[in-house]
């Protein structure tokens, strides 16, 4: 088997403006970044006159996940290959999905474009700086971070500066010890010293407000209406207040435009967005999706990690912002996942082991749960191994039916569309014959904050119960004095678990769900509620992929 990198150059690509035609889309309208890369602006979303008729036209498919584990899923590689499926029964298809961030692919990840004969192209430019959005994003954030500053350095010692700065400054990268820092320190000159930190790009504010962005100018009121800190009399600062809004959204006016790629079979994939679905909201931008959904009959897109963390804010957060809803919710799972939430020993995964895929099912009965809570039909793709005996297999399509699910073959990794071509044929059977209801979410609008966490963490996570800190507990008194109580709830915690304990798989019992703060995000429109001890700046592993990453010859190695 080739590497990922290996398929991806040998993969002939089309001119951009080919992949544009296939789909109706002007060329003279688009952005080219070079051959093979180009972006939408938002006119040709514009002129669609009633987005409402579009999407009971389009069909928007939701691809999420069992709990991921170290064995890994295959979300991304599921998502493209569904896309690539659907292609190849003749159906008009475009896979939205989000950016790759450079902290996990140098980390954890080595990428995430795909993988194997299921990739979005040309994925080096992809997985690395692509067309300079997550820059855009970072400097837009920092911009406001150095213009806070200088209001500070301006109005020291007056009523006018601020006594408590709630907004950090961030970085595309996984560095540990950019979480707490001290800045203005030296001479009077470099400022007013402030206790502050970092966050990665994916959990700015700034990336949750493009993503949920509906044109320039909404995107212009959402920075404005981000909360920067307190003044003395505990009067709440806006970014209005302090008059950059313009400024800021200038530097955005770029990024906000969805971009245009293709894939290993040359079909189209519209990629924008990128927070992380652990400690932001996991879902590719509102924009990209609705773009796509201009432009085909079947679009799929993905929420990050596992049900329980992007797949619930695609419900309760993107899908309340945006009037989208999924016609089918496809779920992913591999034997070797199931296995080890069914405590099978990681060295033994591979090999045949009924029991431990039936204790595992536990874990996908759960997701299954919480995704028909929604009204949701939902698909299970099982992605296949060699190793996979039929009698598993069968274990799980008999499982799946019992829940009123179907399960689908998925080898798209191997044989790209053709691979996924059950899958893609149960997809369609089921939005042609059983799509999902109208859709039901978790929580109101009008339920206080801990009750729409409350609701969450039990419906979604099976907690007995939550608890706030006393951080926590005060941050709650001033969402409400600020009129923010109708916000949604974005939980940030780990994705490993049920949980906010990290090493309790499968699923979780008789556990409580710990709320140690909450960060307003009012110009998203959503609060962060962070649980257990989930860090918004990752840190890099013993053996981080940069270790595997080089470029011979003029050629890059290692990304994936």
């Amino acid at each position: 088997m080739k590497s990922d990198i290996e398929i991806s150059r040998q993969t002939t690509l089309l001119p951009i403006s080919e992949i544009a035609e296939k789909l109706d889309i002007p060329t003279e309208k688009l952005i080219p970044y070079g051959k093979y890369i180009a972006k939408l602006p938002l006119e040709l979303l514009e002129n669609e006159n009633n987005f409402e008729n579009q999407s009971e036209k389009s069909n928007l498919i939701l691809v999420t996940a069992i709990t991921p584990t170290k064995a890994g899923i295959g979300k991304t590689t599921t998502s493209v290959g569904l896309g690539l499926g659907l292609a190849k029964i003749g159906k008009k298809a475009i896979v939205a999905l989000r950016e790759p961030s450079l902290g996990p692919c140098f980390g954890m990840k080595g990428g995430a474009a795909g993988g194997g004969y299921a990739q979005v192209l040309p994925m080096e430019n992809i997985n690395l700086h692509f067309t300079g959005d997550f820059h855009a994003i970072t400097s837009a954030n920092n911009m406001i971070s150095a213009l806070l500053d200088n209001y500070q350095f301006q109005n020291r010692g007056s009523e006018k500066q601020l006594r408590q700065i709630l907004w950090k400054r961030v970085l595309d990268v996984n560095d540990r010890t950019l979480r707490n820092v001290v800045t203005g320190l030296g001479s009077i000159s470099n400022g007013v010293p402030t206790e502050t930190g970092f966050d990665i790009t994916p959990a700015s504010e700034i990336m949750a407000i493009l993503c949920l962005a509906t044109d320039l100018e909404d995107l212009k009121k959402r920075i404005g209406n981000i909360l920067l800190g307190y003044r003395v009399c505990q009067e709440p600062v806006f970014v209005k207040d302090l008059g950059f809004e313009g400024a800021i959204t200038v530097l955005l006016k770029d990024a906000i435009q969805p971009n245009l790629v293709q894939t290993t079979e040359n079909t189209a994939s519209i990629i924008h967005g990128g927070p992380f679905a652990n400690i932001a909201h996991g879902c590719n931008s509102v924009l990209a999706t609705k773009m796509a959904m201009n432009f085909a009959d079947y679009v799929v897109t993905e929420a990050g990690f596992g049900a329980d963390l992007g797949a619930e804010k695609f419900m309760n957060i993107k899908c309340r912002k945006s009037g989208l809803s999924p016609k089918v919710t496809v779920i992913v799972a591999t034997s070797q996942a199931l296995k080890l939430h069914g405590k099978v020993a990681e060295a033994d995964i591979k090999k045949p082991n009924l029991e431990g895929i039936k204790e595992g099912t536990k874990n996908l009965e759960k997701h299954i749960e919480n995704m028909q809570s929604f009204g949701q039909s939902v698909v299970v793709a099982f992605n296949k191994y060699d190793f996979d005996t039929d009698e598993e297999i069968a274990f799980l399509k008999d499982f799946c039916e019992s829940k009123g699910v179907k399960l689908a073959i998925n080898n798209s990794f191997l044989e790209g569309g053709k691979g996924a071509g059950q899958l893609a044929q149960t997809v369609v059977e089921v939005c042609e014959n059983n799509p999902s209801k109208p859709l039901t979410l978790t929580y109101e609008n009008e339920d206080s904050i801990e009750i729409k966490i409350k609701k969450v963490a039990q419906k979604m996570y099976g907690a007995n119960d939550i608890s706030f800190s006393d951080k926590a507990q005060k941050m709650i008194a001033k969402i409400e004095k600020l009129g923010f109580s109708d916000f949604p709830i974005c939980i940030a915690k780990t994705q490993y678990s049920f949980s906010d304990d990290a090493q309790k798989l499968g699923v979780a019992k008789d556990f409580i769900i710990t709320i140690e703060d909450l960060v307003i995000n009012s110009g998203a429109g959503f609060i962060v509620a962070v649980a257990g001890t989930i860090m918004r700046m990752p840190g890099l592993p013993k053996e981080p992929q940069a270790l595997q990453i080089d470029i011979q010859n003029g050629f890059i190695e290692g990304l994936s």
